[in-house]
């Protein structure tokens, strides 16, 4: 239990370096890995009930899903390191922020917070509010094209989540509607003004 409390932990302690894009200095690496075992540790001792000192039918079950989240939890990370920077160099600043609304299909407590951090680490994205009445992520995203373009990350993310945390609801089940009587959209846009109707103001009638 101890060995593979330690190897957690640096193993978290790496990942940090890598997310937090530490120059490769020595003086850098080494405040920035005392930073990453610090943090690294409580969350290896908070999730050491999902290991043990065998190897258990679920660990073997869940590991593959744990590795596919942090892959594309990675290649999202490029992706959206790429598309800032692009929007950054960009003289005309191609953004058009929202808030949109995020329902979730995971309802623990780990996965949820799990799937939000993932959407705060991920430039461009960040996780506004948790809704707990409705399961709902409240994200603001720098650009917005479509609504897809903020949701089919989260969803993958959402799919490996929901076999690493054991959920009631397994990957490809549809997500549930916690508010019929609104389109879960857009909430607002940032950037201009907020069209509650969502057609511009005009009526049919």
């Amino acid at each position: 239990m101890m060995r593979r409390l330690i190897a957690n932990t640096v193993f978290l302690a790496v990942l940090w370096l890598f997310v937090r894009g530490v120059p490769p200095t020595a003086t850098r690496v080494a405040e920035e890995g005392l930073i990453g075992l610090a943090v690294g540790l409580p969350v290896a001792v908070g999730l050491r009930r999902f290991y043990g000192d065998t190897v258990t039918s679920r660990t073997l079950r869940v590991a593959p899903y744990a590795l596919l989240y942090v892959a594309t939890f990675l290649k999202e990370l490029l992706i959206a390191n790429l598309s800032v920077a692009r929007i950054v160099l960009s003289p005309s600043l191609p953004i058009d922020p929202a808030v949109v609304e995020v329902p979730l299909r995971v309802q623990s407590d780990a996965a949820v917070t799990t799937i939000a951090n993932s959407i705060t680490l991920t430039p461009g994205t960040l996780t506004m509010d948790y809704d707990a009445a409705t399961n709902t992520l409240i994200v603001h995203s720098l650009v917005v094209t479509d609504r897809e373009t903020v949701l089919d990350p989260i969803r993958t993310w959402e799919d490996y989540a929901l076999a690493i945390f054991d959920e009631e609801l397994k990957p490809g089940d549809p997500v549930p509607d916690p508010r019929p009587e609104t389109d879960g959209g857009r909430v607002g846009d940032p950037g201009g003004d907020t069209d509650p109707a969502g057609d511009g103001g005009e009526t049919d009638g």
